[in-house]
């Protein structure tokens, strides 16, 4: 019987660890958990809607945006970094809706919350810790007494301490998320922004809720009911002199490009056509049909369709960058690697991205007199986004035809340290060293690798 009462005790505390870590995990998600999505032209319009935000907000270090390809409405906080997924942006049908959202989790940053989200967990534990400690001990002296009774109190105790800490963590939570609220009204119209947009978003959410028959409980949720955020903040936001203020036509046509990319590399063609059923032959539309194509394996109709696409907005930079896939695919990289380098001209944000991509064009071609104004090419785009694990890969290809296999193990040890896996860029790091001169500053960056904790 007490062998029985333990087994149940030690079920009963990992399911609270295991609430626990459900509740903070949307203040500490493991990057290396999400499927992270990289694109020039996405990064570039979220950077656009986040900067005038991120300002009046007072964030002066660097704060990462990181898209996550999920199809879910969500946006998150995490250290220095806003997690937003790409169903958000597919579900925002203006600029100013996604604005609205990054406003909320710039308010969360702003305010600190996930360290504060992080001490209420910890103080949360301690409640649910103590409470098993006490009723542990009123068990196990109802057992030695032989009541029943007294034992079963002590499992009570238990339950009801650790029911108390998590409703009290997730009523923590209600409250910064009112506080995000609220926050995100002052920073949309500091900046000059319709705060409409954020109330659109939480209209779509409540209807979500009710199509799908979502009836949760608002005193077990972290988040409060988004009817409840709407009244709260509707009074509020029309008061602001920008309420009724609306997207510019350019602005709103960059929104429905990315919208458009997204949809036809994660559901295809005809989701292409059902999300701009009422445009079907405006640019998104096209540019859309055009992706899918090329996903599809029709690179010579994908040409063609990019080509159309381009004839109407010659000056875009994306459009060519897509065209240089488009052309990698038909095994066309020398090709490619002109219109990526057309893309780069073009692209006022000079993406580390886009320039990277001219060298991986390079090395794909396989001509040798090429390899060296291939590893100019993505280092220039590394040095801009050091965080592209995917450009090492073929920076060490661009090495290896040069027949410099130090510099080709480095830039794989390099690439294998971004992307995460410490254990394989530990062991490049250590092959590399080995032909390098020590001291040198190849060698001192295999070291830098090789002590990484």
């Amino acid at each position: 019987m007490t062998m029985r009462f333990q087994t149940r005790l030690v079920s009963l505390i990992a399911a609270m660890a295991t609430a626990f870590t459900s509740v903070a995990a949307e203040a500490a998600p493991r990057r290396s958990n999400l499927p992270i999505v990289r694109d020039a032209e996405i990064e570039a319009l979220v950077a656009d809607y986040t900067r005038p935000i991120f300002k009046v907000a007072g964030l002066k270090q660097p704060v990462d945006i990181i898209l996550v390809n999920n199809p879910e409405f969500n946006a998150f906080v995490s250290g220095r970094r806003i997690f937003v997924n790409t169903g958000t942006i597919v579900g925002s049908g203006t600029p100013n809706e996604l604005i609205g959202v990054l406003a909320h989790e710039t308010g969360h940053l702003a305010g600190g919350h996930q360290n504060r989200l992080r001490q209420q967990v910890d103080q949360a534990q301690r409640i649910a810790t103590i409470a098993g400690v006490l009723g542990i001990g009123l068990a196990a002296a109802g057992a030695a007494a032989g009541s029943g009774n007294l034992a079963r109190a002590g499992t009570g105790i238990f339950a009801g301490g650790g029911t108390a800490a998590m409703r009290g963590l997730l009523g923590y939570q209600r409250s910064e998320e009112t506080t995000a609220d609220r926050s995100a009204l002052v920073y949309l119209e500091k900046a000059g922004q319709s705060p409409k947009g954020l109330i659109t978003s939480f209209e779509r959410l409540e209807r979500n809720n009710i199509l799908s028959g979502v009836q949760s409980s608002r005193y077990i949720s972290s988040h409060p009911a988004p009817r409840d955020r709407i009244s709260l903040m509707e009074t509020t936001a029309r008061q602001s002199p920008y309420f009724d203020k609306t997207d510019s036509p350019d602005l709103q046509l960059r929104h429905d490009l990315a919208r458009a990319k997204i949809v036809a590399y994660n559901e295809g063609g005809g989701a292409v056509q059902r999300l701009f059923r009422k445009d079907p032959r405006g640019l998104p539309a096209l540019y859309g049909d055009a992706i899918s194509t090329h996903l599809a394996g029709s690179p010579a109709l994908a040409l063609q369709k990019i080509d159309a696409v381009v004839a109407k907005a010659p000056k875009n930079p994306y459009f060519h960058e897509m065209r240089g896939e488009i052309l990698l695919e038909a095994g066309r990289a020398k090709d490619a690697a002109t219109a990526f380098q057309t893309a780069a001209k073009l692209d006022p944000r000079k993406s580390g991205l886009i320039e990277a991509s001219i060298g991986q064009a390079l090395v794909t071609s396989g001509d040798a007199s090429q390899m060296k104004e291939a590893v100019s090419r993505i280092k220039q785009g590394i040095d801009a986004d050091p965080s592209n694990a995917n450009a090492y890969r073929f920076l060490a290809m661009a090495y290896n035809k040069l027949g410099d296999d130090a510099s080709a193990e480095l830039a794989t040890a390099e690439g294998y340290w971004h992307g995460g896996a410490m254990k394989d860029a530990k062991l490049f790091a250590a092959r590399a060293q080995l032909k390098m001169k020590p001291g040198t500053p190849q060698w001192l960056r295999a070291q830098d690798i090789l002590q990484a904790k």
